[in-house]
């Protein structure tokens, strides 16, 4: 993400909103995702990478 932020403030000085570049805003959206993702899915059961890997070349869905 790049450091081209810029702060719009109040007649305090206190900031009220960001204007970044679109891209950067896009990217934080999508790390957002994730993260929630993540965050919904810790508790779920996980399995080795060798088993999903070996269960996806049976299923012929890939041929690595």
């Amino acid at each position: 993400m790049s450091r081209n932020v810029q702060y719009l403030t109040n007649e305090n000085g206190e900031r009220t909103a960001v204007v970044m570049p679109i891209e950067d805003y896009e990217e934080l959206l999508e790390d957002l995702h994730v993260t929630r993702i993540a965050y919904e899915t810790r508790d779920e059961p996980t399995r080795p990478l060798s088993e999903v890997m070996e269960e996806l070349r049976n299923a012929g869905e890939i041929d690595v």
